[in-house]
């Protein structure tokens, strides 16, 4: 019988495919702010890779490590949503800059959802460390209902709470990959 250790020591061997979703996350905040013009006009082609990308990403990170989290269909239903929407956006690059916000609002939502849900789990096997993911969960929450909430502020305001919604999911991916890494030593 493994115990929540045992799981955890097991999974540290991919913690680096959650370091490398964030850093693409991260760099997509950054660029957002960094280039806003260009980031308003490019975001449909821009976010529909990125989610195809990080859902591949997840769906292989879940799928290798089905045997050790208790909860890695979350993570492939993450992945999964993140591919549908990367080729929905891709396939549909006409889609409305006011319904982006939307898309993003629930995406961004689910995977906050996801982020409180990883750090009980993670404060269960052990680590002890686990607020900072379960902080980062809530202010992706908070995010996401501003953007669900009011889209046509989401739309005026896009760029802005795009960047600091891919922050704040980058930032988490990355905390919660090195607290892995740092559990396994």
């Amino acid at each position: 019988m493994n115990t929540g250790a045992n799981r955890l020591e097991k999974t540290i061997r991919q913690w680096y495919i959650l370091f490398i979703v964030g850093l693409v996350f991260i760099g997509l905040g950054v660029y957002t702010f960094v280039t806003p013009a260009k980031a308003y006009l490019a975001l449909s082609i821009v976010f529909s890779l990125s989610f195809l990308i990080t859902g591949l990403g997840e769906i292989s990170f879940s799928l290798i490590n089905k045997r050790i989290f208790d909860r890695w269909g979350w993570i492939l239903a993450f992945g999964l949503l993140n591919c549908l929407v990367g080729i929905l956006l891709l396939s549909r690059p006409e889609v409305s800059l006011a319904t982006m916000p939307l898309y993003l609002g629930f995406l961004i939502l689910f995977r906050s959802v996801g982020a409180i849900s990883y750090a009980y789990e993670i404060k269960q096997m052990g680590v002890t460390d686990w607020s900072g993911v379960l902080s980062l969960g809530i202010l992706g929450v908070i995010f996401s209902f501003i953007l669900i909430w009011n889209p046509i502020l989401g739309g005026l305001t896009i760029v802005s709470w795009t960047a600091l919604c891919f922050l704040s999911i980058g930032i988490l991916s990355v905390y919660l990959s090195l607290q892995l890494r740092k559990f396994g030593k």
